[in-house]
């Protein structure tokens, strides 16, 4: 049975970050799907070209309202008006919570390997990244999944220099769902030394089937978390996130940190996307492209098994990025990824970006006609 997914339109030449970066190759690396955006963004941004006018724009009250509803109605996630600051991006808001919340020299807590966002948002505020790197649990020849090492993160915490913990929530690359009792058990030692936990939920909307994501506020009251409808719904070119602080005094401190540089205003196009992506509509969609990611992950692992066998990848429970174990090969993650970028034209994200060496990312959110054309090219190349 065919599907909206089969196909996608062609972005070269329309300054797409992911495919006008090399000519001649397939990209499968950036966390950006090939598809449209669901029809009720596309309708809503319509609308608002049709307006005409592109002025200076407030955030509109419907957009605290379509936030609010999609977080109770399906993540049972309660947000207060109040907690909610407008951003344009997950990746600014970490940088600024990191400069408003911390001093220069203290540390901050990432579980590697991690979203490679994360390093640069401490290091570029003066801070020292602290690792403590996930646990890697092996479940079969072919499939591994992670952990967070409770031991360690209680060393890492109990440093009096250390202010905040970042948590991906689900993880981007490990694949994981955090379930409730592992995300409790953070928050307790955290909260035991004084570690303020910053929430990047932005896969929150991608988990696999018989997988759920569990926000981090309904675990520890004081959580400040970053949400946005890029990632589920490919629109990171809106430029639309929310941060939800609970804390006034937390909020009066992100808020100018936000604001410092002047960059901070109001994206009408971001506003209105999220308002329609936010929807029943929106949601019908993302139930289809859900069950149609689900799909080309188990192609992928089947193509995988068969054809590169020495070869290992995560229980994918969330994102539609695969983590790839490749150290039998013998070389780097940074030498195979610029392998299989001249040899076979493929583009994959080394591992070393995330944190840890041996291992490559995969997008699937891609036509699977063209999935499967990417993993022949990489056996072909490996074999």
């Amino acid at each position: 049975m065919s599907s909206r997914f089969d196909s996608a339109p062609d972005r070269r030449n329309s300054g797409s970050m992911k495919w006008d970066e090399e000519p001649d190759v397939l990209p499968l690396w950036v966390a950006d799907m090939d598809f449209r955006t669901a029809p009720c963004v596309i309708e809503a941004l319509k609308r608002r070209v049709d307006h005409g006018v592109f002025g200076y724009t407030h955030v509109r009250p419907e957009f605290y309202q379509a936030l609010q509803w999609w977080f109770e109605t399906y993540h049972r996630m309660p947000i207060r008006r109040e907690e909610v600051m407008y951003v344009p991006g997950v990746v600014p808001a970490l940088s600024a919570i990191v400069k408003a919340l911390t001093k220069p020299g203290e540390g901050v807590i990432v579980q590697t390997p991690v979203y490679n966002c994360f390093f640069s948002s401490i290091r570029n505020n003066g801070c020292r990244i602290v690792e403590s790197p996930l646990r890697r649990i092996d479940l079969s020849a072919s499939e591994f999944t992670y952990e967070m090492d409770y031991e360690d993160l209680e060393v890492k915490a109990s440093d009096p220099d250390t202010r905040l913990l970042l948590l991906c929530n689900p993880h981007n690359p490990a694949g994981r769902a955090w379930r409730r009792e592992e995300l409790e058990r953070l928050s307790e030692i955290c909260r035991r030394h004084g570690v303020q936990v910053i929430s990047d939920e932005i896969h929150c909307d991608l988990t696999m089937p018989g997988f759920h994501y569990v926000p981090f506020s309904t675990v520890d009251s004081e959580a400040i978390v970053c949400l946005s409808p890029s990632k589920a719904f490919n629109t990171a070119g809106l430029q639309i996130a929310a941060i939800i602080c609970p804390d006034e005094e937390r909020r009066r401190l992100i808020d100018r940190a936000i604001n410092i540089n002047e960059v901070c205003d109001v994206n009408p196009f971001g506003v209105e996307g999220l308002i329609a992506a936010y929807s029943p509509q929106g949601h019908e969609w993302l139930e289809e492209l859900r069950s149609y990611l689900s799909e080309n992950y188990e192609v992928m692992r089947e193509f995988l098994r068969k054809e590169l066998p020495q070869v290992a990848v995560t229980k994918l429970e969330a994102t539609y990025l695969p983590w790839i174990d490749v150290r039998a090969f013998g070389l780097t993650a940074d030498e195979l990824e610029e392998k299989l970028l001249k040899e076979a034209k493929v583009w994959l994200n080394s591992g070393s970006m995330y944190g840890s060496e041996g291992y490559l990312r995969i997008n699937i959110a891609c036509p699977r006609s063209r999935l499967l054309e990417g993993l022949k090219r990489i056996a072909q190349c490996l074999r």
